[in-house]
């Protein structure tokens, strides 16, 4: 893996326990406005998905009776490769930093004026996170609790479809409508609630 070029997380770790540690201890400079926050972190990288294709994404949002959330987009699924031993191995995009906005002081707001950090705000600030992964050379997932793997990377049996469902339990904090939010210039969001 010390030869795969790190562009938004560094592939050297699969989590940064620190990291996940110092959300948690501010989790309003890192998730100001709660739930919303969390919500237009994920989305934000499916709007990343769709104009690094040059087209226009789908994407989901449903809401359960839980109080978790699903987020799914149909883009071509996080970045996982096999490493040197034949072990596949996914971006660290739930445990890690997202070296392009976590630190940046001029990092792009979000829909709700705040700053993006990236996707290990929305895993550390959950009670448990399970990121589903459908690719063309497979298909896996993984469970997270406050942002720390308490699985492997499970392969499951391919649909025939490519994208991301990352569905969350926000540990605090309530969903206020988000129909004014869900704007990203390359997504039709839809919001849906599971009855």
């Amino acid at each position: 893996m010390t030869h795969w070029v790190n562009t938004t997380h560094d592939w050297a770790a699969s989590v940064d326990r620190d990291h996940l540690n110092a959300i948690r201890a501010d989790a309003d400079r890192y998730a100001p406005g709660g739930v919303l926050h969390l919500v237009l972190e994920v989305l934000a990288y499916a709007d990343d998905e769709a104009e690094s294709a040059g087209e226009r994404g789908v994407c989901s949002v449903r809401l359960y009776d839980d109080g978790s959330i699903a987020i799914a987009d149909n883009g071509r699924g996080t970045d996982t490769r096999v490493d040197e031993q034949g072990k596949v191995v996914k971006k660290p995009v739930m445990a890690t930093k997202d070296l392009r906005f976590f630190d940046d002081p001029s990092a792009p707001l979000l829909p709700d004026g705040h700053p993006r950090r990236g996707m290990s705000v929305v895993a550390a600030l959950s009670d448990w996170l399970v990121h589903t992964n459908r690719r063309t050379n497979g298909s896996w997932t993984q469970r997270y609790e406050h942002g720390i793997p308490v699985t492997s990377l499970d392969p499951i049996d391919s649909d025939g479809s490519t994208g991301t469902t990352v569905r969350f339990r926000p540990s605090y904090g309530e969903v206020v409508d988000l129909t004014p939010y869900l704007r990203f210039p390359h997504l039709d969001i839809r919001s849906l609630r599971k009855k």
